[in-house]
């Protein structure tokens, strides 16, 4: 065999154990987790929930994007019937892009107290945000609201770090190509979190405890 078949040979073959790898991946975390997915409608039967979890994504200079506010009106739609804490994470590490308080903002105009809206100012992926959620937050059992196609990976990562946790999925954009290319991201996002999920690294940004049954106004800022 000529070296130049034996090179093809091994980058073949490391292509498909990549392909593999990754395939498997993403079936253990949707598999895995998918059963945890409920309907809006059977949220009332859900009891003792400490917060609920909005998980944050693009915000616009004038409010939150598409796909963040179909987040955000689930998010108010979980509330309504369980009248508990909201968690807002997303990325405001810097002061002119700021997530979180675009998210509050919103929730604001549905005239939910202030009191119960608290802001994580470090949710700068899905690891930091569930992360946090249960050390920075102490919560022990969560909604989590986010599109279907993120949803899995979240909830692989609440199991993962033994946050009990329950998914309401949020409506997807209407843009066709835009939700193409999020699956398809997500793909390798989930392989990324599936080794997060096994090895727990700490959050970056933790600090002092702040407990849910306290006002939210204390995370403002």
């Amino acid at each position: 065999m000529s070296k130049k078949k034996k090179i093809i040979i091994v980058i073949l073959s490391c292509f498909l154990v990549v392909f593999f790898m990754t395939l498997f991946i993403n079936l253990y975390i949707v598999n895995s987790s998918k059963s945890q997915i409920i309907d809006i409608d059977s949220i009332d039967k859900i009891n003792d929930i400490d917060a609920i979890i909005i998980l944050g994504c693009k915000a616009e200079e004038n409010g939150p994007s598409l796909m963040l506010a179909k987040r955000l009106d689930r998010g108010y739609d979980v509330y309504n019937k369980l009248h508990t804490k909201i968690i807002l994470t997303g990325d405001h590490g810097h002061y002119e892009y700021d997530e979180v308080n675009t998210m509050r903002d919103y929730l604001l105009e549905f005239d939910i107290p202030r009191k119960d809206i608290f802001l994580d100012h470090a949710g700068f992926s899905t690891y930091d945000s569930i992360y946090r959620a249960k050390y920075v937050f102490d919560a022990k059992k969560v909604v989590i609201v986010t599109q279907e196609y993120h949803m899995y990976r979240a909830l692989y990562l609440a199991n993962q770090l033994d946050l009990e946790a329950v998914g309401v999925v949020a409506e997807d954009i209407p843009q066709k190509y835009v939700m193409f290319k999020n699956n398809i991201r997500e793909i390798l996002s989930r392989d990324k979190n599936f080794f997060l999920g096994i090895f727990k690294p700490k959050s970056k940004y933790l600090g002092e405890i702040i407990p849910l049954n306290s006002d939210g106004q204390i995370t403002e800022g």
